[in-house]
């Protein structure tokens, strides 16, 4: 009996440690921070600075691990560096979940991230830079986003010959059914045999079991109103429709006295388009500051002739639209669509619309003060052709002279006529009356 008292003391000692050593981790799970940040739609600016708030915001929670959850199409290249940048500096895990779609700019990002889980039937890859005109980008972009791809690959030990080939069509994957010609794009089990996902999780649930963190505490992101605004703002495609709203305005009001509903809509696309920049952390007050400088200087050369002012006021506005945005290339193409738009209007409201739209009517001044209407700009004095006089001055070629009975101011054809010579009046323009030396 004594011996089978200590063997069941063993084994009840032996459970209860078990037990207390899962209950403390059991604890120590749940005293666990997880941050999940959604990653969607397009890449642009204002969703990095989005991340990197969030991520900020993430370290002062004291947070154990990142989720950043990724559904994208991918975007502008300039914003996706900013991104990588953030995860890459990073003392948090972060764990890149793609929820369906990696593709372009997505797939670069996913690349940073500590380590890669992904739906089933998800995607990653197609990564090739396009401009905003749709070509292909120039030779320097993309050697420069070729070596982008291969660091963040090799970064996580994974082989970057798959990430270059989802950028450069000259790199052969034929296993993959990507040869020569085709950029690859890696599906759901591709990537986790080639290593570029530790594994496929069906949900959030899943994903948060196979990490260990099943019992953590779960914050989520939420992106503001005003986020959401200055995202939409920056998009590569809102910004020329903002410019181009802007330029029509302003086009308009020029056609209508005093400053109505066109002038206004005007300024506030412009308006709109700094306060996204602002509220995105694209573009400083310095910006908005010249704007309204420039804005105040155009509206100087009205009162003030010489031109100056208004080449000085055009040229704020335009570098400070350069100085908000941040990309050379976008801001050109933006502004000559902008351009483009505000001509085609332009011609729209003066040739077409106007001659066939009462309301264009208040827009363009189309009164004129002519002879037909009742108007006399100067007396004319056409009776006094062929009508003969003196010279009463000498006439080199503009004097007096006596035609008729009246003395009237003269000027020849451009002959020297002698004081005292007849003359007979053989033109009147207006005041002007032309004498010639009979």
């Amino acid at each position: 009996m004594r011996k089978y008292f200590f063997l069941l003391m063993i084994i009840m000692g032996l459970v209860l440690s078990v037990f207390t050593g899962f209950n403390n981790e059991l604890k120590a799970d749940s005293n666990q921070k997880v941050y999940i940040i959604p990653l969607e739609d397009t890449v642009e600016k204002g969703l990095s600075q989005y991340i990197e708030r969030n991520i900020t915001d993430a370290k002062e929670q004291g947070v154990d691990h990142i989720i950043l959850e990724i559904d994208t199409l991918g975007g502008a290249v300039d914003g996706a560096m900013e991104i990588a940048d953030t995860l890459r500096s990073s003392d948090i895990p972060i764990t890149a979940f793609i929820n369906r779609r990696a593709i372009s700019a997505g797939a670069y990002i996913a690349l940073n991230a500590d380590q890669i889980y992904m739906v089933p039937g998800s995607q990653m890859g197609s990564a090739a830079v396009i401009t905003g005109d749709g070509n292909a980008a120039d030779d320097k972009a993309q050697s420069l986003w070729l070596s982008e791809m291969r660091e963040s690959a090799e970064r996580n030990g994974r082989d970057p010959k798959y990430a270059l080939a989802m950028v450069d069509k000259d790199v052969d994957v034929p296993e993959f059914g990507a040869g020569k010609g085709d950029l690859l794009t890696l599906e759901t089990k591709q990537a986790v045999q080639v290593g570029y996902a530790e594994g496929v999780a069906e949900g959030r649930k899943d994903l948060l079991n196979q990490l260990n963190l099943s019992n953590a505490t779960i914050l989520e992101a939420e992106e503001s109103f005003a986020e959401k605004v200055a995202r939409f703002i920056t998009n590569p495609v809102v910004v020329p429709i903002l410019l181009s709203i802007g330029s029509i305005g302003l086009v308009v009001e020029l056609y209508s006295p005093g400053f109505g509903i066109p002038g206004f809509m005007g300024l506030a696309s412009l308006l709109l388009f700094f306060y996204g920049h602002l509220v995105a952390g694209l573009a400083g007050l310095e910006s908005l500051l010249l704007f309204i400088l420039g804005i105040i200087l155009i509206i100087a050369e009205l009162f003030v002739p010489g031109g100056i002012m208004g080449i000085l006021g055009f040229a704020s506005v335009i570098g400070s639209l350069y100085i908000a945005s941040g990309n050379f290339i976008q801001m050109t193409i933006s502004l000559l669509i902008a351009f483009a738009v505000s001509v085609l209007v332009s011609i729209l409201l003066v040739k077409v619309f106007g001659k066939r739209m009462n309301i264009f009517k208040r827009l363009i001044l189309r009164d004129s003060t002519n002879t037909e209407s009742g108007y006399v700009s100067s007396k004319t004095r056409n009776e006094l052709i062929n009508v003969e006089g003196v010279a009463l001055t000498t006439l080199r070629p503009a004097g007096t002279a006596i035609i008729g009975d009246e003395r009237l101011d003269v000027v020849t054809e451009g002959s020297y006529i002698n004081k005292g010579q007849k003359v007979k009046v053989v033109k009147v323009e207006g005041s002007r009356i032309v004498v010639r030396e009979l």
